[in-house]
């Protein structure tokens, strides 16, 4: 139980990513509002790395993820562990394999005043506070802040390589920091809205907040 509720807060930073923008332009903030009115779907692999406040690497992940506008994504974690995180519109489910439990919520509850939550159909301009980061590491950058003070989000960043989404990185209020790469990002994919529904398996244990 407590291995499953501690990954809560990473599901608003991990939905997040596959939100933001396939391709770079001068201005990164020029793309990010571009996809934000143009990009209705998409999919990817990822690897995700957790740093602590002090910068220490602190877990390694990796899996696929799939979305489909309005509302509607899904990861899929492989590696350490299997789990499931599926957004149906309406509700967002939670599956850790390893423990057979799923947890469900309200869409708005589950991802409140996140990026997450914005991308998928939100107010950019009313909710964010958008710069240009300096290019870093071979990446133009650009830096989303929420409005909202109380929320789980401190900054948001996405990297463009070329005309490629290749990095994204998310400060969540207790300093902690999660880096996501994409070695391979498919913009406009035909997604299937079926994978976007979720069934509790056979005996899991389901807890509803």
């Amino acid at each position: 139980m407590t291995r499953f509720l501690t990954r809560r807060p990473l599901l608003a930073i991990l939905a997040a990513a596959l939100l933001w923008p396939t391709w770079a332009q001068a201005d990164a903030v020029d793309a990010l509002r571009s996809f934000v009115k143009d990009v209705q779907s998409g999919r990817g692999a990822f690897t995700q790395v957790v740093f602590s406040p002090d910068g220490a690497k602190k877990k390694t992940s990796s899996g696929s993820f799939e979305f489909l506008r309005p509302n509607r994504f899904r990861f899929d974690y492989t590696k350490p562990y299997e789990q499931q995180i599926v957004a149906d519109g309406q509700q967002v489910w939670m599956f850790d394999v390893d423990l057979n439990q799923v947890t469900v919520r309200p869409y708005d509850q589950a991802l409140g005043n996140t990026p997450a939550a914005l991308l998928a159909g939100g107010s950019l301009e009313r909710d964010f506070t958008l710069a240009n980061e300096a290019d870093a590491g071979g990446l133009q950058w650009a830096r989303a802040t929420p409005k909202a003070k109380e929320g789980s989000i401190r900054s948001v960043k996405v990297g463009f390589r070329g005309k490629d989404l290749a990095a994204f990185e998310i400060v969540d209020a207790f300093g902690q920091t999660s880096r996501l790469d994409f070695p391979k990002f498919e913009s406009q994919a035909a997604v299937a809205a079926s994978r976007f529904k979720f069934t509790a398996p056979a005996g899991a244990d389901v807890l509803k907040q």
